[in-house]
């Protein structure tokens, strides 16, 4: 990674600076950090183990702490290699015999061993809550819309304002960790779970991606995926390649972009022309909005665009509603478009657009409707 004379002349910046620790902006093999660190007298942390110790002091839910203590883990039992001394003292073996016994690294690797499985097994059962819930969520249902993004594109300040919430926002590095979900009344009087996710980051360590996947499955089940940039990042552009790798490892095709709708945020913090010509590339395309999450600008234009991407997977169906049943009658206005109406004979003629899962919720509410009235 480094030669002689770069470790040298990194060194002496390392004491004079007295430095208690270097971060080496790659992925460092266990032998390369401990040469590293015999070379410059200080501890030498790596991208994966920076993100680790910043994910550590984020996570604030029960799951989000196991999550980051299973990546931490599984990247430590790759760091326990044959480099400090205590690692090589061995542990006497049972009986008068003696025998080579344990030495201290074997011991080491079966406590992590024993503790992620431990781990594992905690997630699986928090895993399997989380299936339950949004098995249940489907049941109701209301659609559900995932942000994403790169870490600190705003995604948590879009939330609280879409949402009136008051979730952790805050200008640096994965201020969220933990998944929040919020009802949301659209335009239209659509109901919405509006669900804010992990930010992403560019070589995201596989470790994190493994632990942070059951999180990450709401964003895959999601009726809607809000893609949230920054505009006013000068790499904007490679940030959302990264974003998409990540969605892809995740399971999300190429082929689910037409039920993603793309948002640059901060266009407050852009020169008025620039402001103004990315305003002019977004408007009239559905799959893309200009806003500013912390002014409120261009907020109610994306909730329509929500509303309208929403609706294009409605169905039109043609249903009679008895004119007694007022209740159901104002569910299909507050819930589909009603297109058409005509009153015969008692019985409303209605022609309304509802989306699957509508639908659904229709169809049931006819069933219980018509079991309350046999009994």
């Amino acid at each position: 990674m480094f030669g002689s004379g770069r470790v040298e002349s990194l060194g002496r910046v390392v004491r004079e600076l007295s430095a208690q620790v270097a971060i080496v902006d790659g992925k460092l093999s266990p032998v390369q950090q401990r040469n590293l660190e015999r070379a410059w007298q200080c501890k030498v942390i790596d991208r994966t183990g920076l993100i680790l110790e910043i994910f550590g002091a984020r996570a604030r839910t029960r799951e989000g702490r196991l999550q980051v203590d299973l990546a931490a883990l599984e990247y430590q039992r790759s760091r326990l290699v044959r480099s400090w001394t205590h690692l090589e003292r061995q542990r006497g073996g049972f009986g008068f015999t003696g025998g080579p016994g344990e030495t201290q690294i074997e011991a080491d690797r079966r406590q992590i061993a024993e503790r992620i499985a431990r781990l594992k097994k905690e997630l699986g059962q928090l895993t399997r809550t989380r299936e339950l819930h949004r098995s249940s969520r489907k049941k109701v249902p209301y659609p559900v819309v995932a942000l994403v993004g790169y870490t600190n594109a705003g995604k948590s300040t879009l939330f609280n304002r879409l949402t009136d919430s008051d979730v952790i926002a805050k200008d640096m590095l994965f201020a969220t960790l933990d998944p929040t979900m919020r009802g949301v009344t659209l335009p239209s009087g659509r109901r919405i779970i509006l669900s804010d996710t992990v930010g992403f980051i560019s070589d995201l360590p596989t470790t994190l991606i493994a632990a942070f996947r059951a999180t990450l499955e709401e964003v895959v089940e999601a009726d809607l995926v809000v893609h949230v940039r920054d505009a006013s990042h000068p790499d904007s552009g490679q940030q959302r390649l990264d974003v998409l790798a990540v969605l892809s490892e995740l399971g999300l095709s190429a082929d689910s972009e037409d039920r993603m709708i793309e948002v640059f945020n901060k266009i407050d913090l852009l020169e008025a022309g620039k402001r103004s010509a990315l305003k002019a590339k977004t408007n009239g395309d559905g799959h893309l909005a200009a806003v500013s999450a912390l002014s409120g600008d261009g907020l109610e234009d994306l909730q329509h665009e929500l509303d309208r991407s929403l609706s294009g997977s409605r169905s039109t169906l043609e249903l009679e509603v008895s004119l007694s049943d007022g209740a159901t009658l104002a569910w299909l206005y507050r819930n589909g478009d009603v297109l058409s109406r005509e009153d015969v004979n008692g019985v409303a003629r209605v022609t309304v657009g509802l989306d699957a899962s509508n639908i659904a919720r229709f169809h049931r509410r006819r069933e219980t409707n018509e079991l309350s009235l046999h009994q």
